[in-house]
């Protein structure tokens, strides 16, 4: 671990995030002060041809929270670890999933990130998810969200509507339906369980008899995110009030790996 000079650390052009909160920086500024800075930055050496010789300066891959903090207070120093990247594209490869991994990203800019990963570098939904510890289903349907209209996607990144009620939206396959929706949404603050209903009764009446041996929206997200959180397929059955959860292993190595994210031990 090096103590780089702040003003040398230049910020991440690929950064996900678009906007910081700046309570947040002046509360994590205030706890740096206090307690210094507990997890160094990540960067890589750029160098560049000067008429004097070789400048040397970082490019971040993980960190800017600490780094704005860190120039709000004024430090000169602050650690970081040097990963040696040597091809660009890698060090962008590098620095698209340290972040995906490290920072609580809205699902709009999430969404934009893995897609970025798909176009840019070419990598599948299945690779993605492997180097994200997510399965292939919820790298896919968080994608799809970018599928929404341009206004709803900007209410979804500003925490006016859910990643709920948006998968919900996207259900709706007519624009006109789905933007009628979309603003009894905003004007009449519905719940998750009124916007359902409203898009069942959007739904031509076939749809909605294929729909109901599925699960609703809210339901497959919470399935898509425990099998995200344990690393193993689940499966939620729901019939009515009632149903199970199923959580798939293939070798006693996977089910010790599910007991230990659930907080437990096998004996």
């Amino acid at each position: 671990m090096f103590h780089i000079e702040v003003e040398k650390i230049q910020p991440n052009p690929h950064q996900p995030r678009r906007e910081f909160n700046e309570e947040s920086i002046k509360e994590l500024a205030a706890s740096i002060r206090e307690f210094g800075l507990l997890q160094p930055v990540v960067v890589t050496k750029v160098e560049r041809e000067v008429p004097t010789g070789t400048e040397v300066d970082y490019q971040l891959i993980s960190g800017e929270r600490r780094l704005l903090a860190a120039k709000m207070l004024g430090l000169e120093r602050i650690p970081a670890i040097i990963k040696k990247v040597d091809v660009a594209h890698e060090r962008l490869e590098m620095a698209m999933i340290e972040n995906i991994q490290r920072q609580n990203l809205t699902p709009i800019e999430l969404a934009r990130a893995l897609t970025r990963l798909q176009e840019e570098f070419r990598m599948t939904q299945r690779e993605i998810a492997t180097r994200l510890g997510k399965s292939r289903e919820v790298v896919a349907n968080t994608v799809r969200l970018l599928d929404l209209s341009p206004p709803i996607q900007d209410a979804l990144e500003k925490n006016q509507i859910t990643e709920s009620h948006g998968r919900l939206l996207l259900s709706i396959t007519d624009p006109k339906a789905q933007e009628q929706l979309f603003r009894d949404l905003l004007a009449q603050h519905l719940t998750t369980r009124e916007l359902r209903d409203r898009v069942d009764g959007a739904r031509p009446r076939g749809a909605i008899r294929r729909k109901a041996a599925g699960l609703p929206p809210d339901l497959l997200m919470l399935q898509e995110k425990l099998s995200a959180e344990l690393g193993a397929p689940v499966k939620i059955e729901r019939h009515g009030d009632t149903g199970k959860i199923t959580i798939s292993f293939y070798s006693g190595e996977e089910l010790q790996h599910i007991v230990s994210r659930l907080g437990g031990e096998l004996q």
